[in-house]
């Protein structure tokens, strides 16, 4: 497990973290949302030690990384690896991984790299954008490291790559109980991954949810009523949208009561939709603090 306790970091003499504490057990998803700038990758880089935090500390199975760097050889960071490494060929960076990473497993690295149709390169920078993204994976899952943080893994990919991607992350964690961490801004991506999210704002942990029961605690439907929505029922529903006479809503779910309660009102029509997890967040949190 990874303990994350009372992080706080300042870069410039402006606070980035304010004391952020959460932890990440292990074969698990979690998702850390939030607008660019929030600070999600910051806490990334300061779980890795890549920065050094002001305040509070993170636990890797009970070790500090601080005074035992050694137990982040268990925890990858992936970020611009493909950047930074550029000019170097495939073959040079598996070297690298394998002195930096003990546990690196070059055969499974191969099999992956088969897998994805990933020819081997004289240097990185020939392959493409996606392609840059599927070998850095690749690299990072080859460590077979217990705990795969991931900042932003998908942004400008196009959408064959991307699910590539995804379902691949999702087959990994099932496959080898391990935990991934996701950095995102976009909620869409955590919709069918993610068993935990975390949500950012401001340096802070603003609040978290685990899926199950956020999608079990609401739903989401169409009303239509002879005129406006009743003033009464407003005070009960998150409006997401509205078309006249017609109010897309969500509400908590309670089962027949809040049927009664909803129908005690004489909706014209009144449909269950599917709920996804950016209207939630739009309904609680709202829009302009956690998508973009």
């Amino acid at each position: 497990m990874i303990k994350i306790q009372n992080l706080s970091k300042h870069i410039h003499g402006q606070e980035i973290l304010s004391d952020v504490t959460f932890s990440i057990g292990e074969g698990k998803i979690t998702g850390i949302v939030g607008r660019n700038g929030v600070g999600k990758t910051t806490l990334l880089k300061t779980i890795v030690d890549v920065l050094r935090p002001d305040e509070g500390e993170v636990l890797v199975n009970g070790q500090n990384v601080q005074k035992r760097p050694d137990v982040k050889r268990n925890v990858i960071f992936v970020s611009d690896m493909a950047e930074a490494l550029k000019n170097e060929s495939t073959k040079s960076v598996v070297n690298l991984y394998k002195e930096i990473y003990p546990s690196f497993d070059q055969t499974y690295f191969y099999e992956l790299m088969e897998r994805f149709d990933m020819k081997e390169a004289k240097k990185i920078k020939h392959y493409s954008k996606g392609k840059k993204a599927l070998f850095s994976l690749i690299m990072a899952f080859a460590t077979r490291a217990t705990y795969i943080l991931l900042d932003e893994p998908t942004d400008g990919l196009d959408v064959i790559i991307k699910r590539q991607i995804l379902k691949f992350m999702v087959e990994e964690v099932a496959k080898e109980d391990i935990s991934i961490v996701i950095a995102t801004h976009r909620l869409d991506e955590l919709e069918t991954l993610a068993d935990h999210i975390l949500v950012m704002k401001a340096g802070r942990i603003d609040s978290e949810y685990h899926i199950e029961e956020v999608k079990q605690s609401y739903k989401k439907v169409q009303l239509v009523f002879k005129g406006e929505m009743p003033e009464e029922l407003k005070q009960y529903v998150y409006l997401l949208e509205q078309s006249g006479r017609v109010y897309i809503c969500l509400l908590e779910s309670t089962g027949d009561l809040t049927d009664e309660y909803v129908n005690s009102f004489q909706p014209l029509l009144y449909d269950e939709l599917p709920m996804t997890l950016e209207d939630l967040f739009l309904a609680r949190l709202g829009g302009d603090e956690v998508v973009s």
